[in-house]
């Protein structure tokens, strides 16, 4: 190989590198956005769930709504909106009440 060709081959496998850094990066930042915004979309489905059960203000009303919904979203959307994971989603929003707390902390994960 000529010097020449050599110095074509290393420009050529740097900009090879630096493209895929990029690609490796916007990765990257796509997954922590998704994950945010999902994070966020699940507080708020326990929140609805929690305010609209205790609305009921009947343990009963609240499980058969809770069971409902569930069937309905998962044939919908699939098996993330199961009766398990919707109760897990209102825990979370027992456990965090405040929007602007999920959010901060939402934003201190990596």
């Amino acid at each position: 190989m000529s010097e020449n060709e050599q110095i074509q081959e290393n420009i050529r496998h740097q900009l090879l590198s630096d493209i895929r850094l990029l690609i490796t990066e916007a990765k990257q930042s796509a997954a922590i956005a998704v994950n945010a915004t999902m994070s966020l979309l699940y507080w708020r489905i326990g929140k609805r769930l929690n305010d609209q059960v205790l609305q009921g203000k009947r343990a009963g009303y609240g499980e058969e709504l809770v069971i409902g919904i569930s069937k309905e979203l998962t044939a919908e959307y699939g098996a993330g909106f199961s009766e398990k994971n919707l109760r897990r989603m209102r825990q979370f929003a027992e456990v965090y009440p405040d929007e602007e707390i999920v959010v901060s902390l939402i934003r201190q994960s990596p």
